[in-house]
């Protein structure tokens, strides 16, 4: 059972009432959490062919790219690679 909020103490420090705030809404949301995740049952045929579908996307993007546009796409991710060890 969730208190009234009025019935709370709130302290006039703004770290330790930002840190109750946060307190409270995160029990609100993990019990309404708990009483989702429960209620979803996901049906295992749709995940076997949502699998499937994982499997082979990357390859059949692939095979419909010419090479022109994958050398493109290949240049760009290790632009962004180097670029990312350059600035740690």
């Amino acid at each position: 059972m969730m208190q009234n909020r009025s019935s709370k103490k709130k302290s006039s420090d703004v770290n330790t009432l930002a840190s109750q705030i946060v307190e409270e809404v995160t029990e609100e949301t993990s019990e309404d959490q708990e009483q989702e995740t429960e209620a979803v049952v996901k049906n295992p045929h749709a995940q076997a062919l949502g699998h499937l579908g994982g499997l082979k996307g990357g390859k059949a993007r692939a095979a419909k790219l010419s090479a022109k546009r994958r050398k493109e796409i290949a240049q760009k991710a290790a632009k962004t690679r180097w670029k990312k060890k350059q600035t740690k």
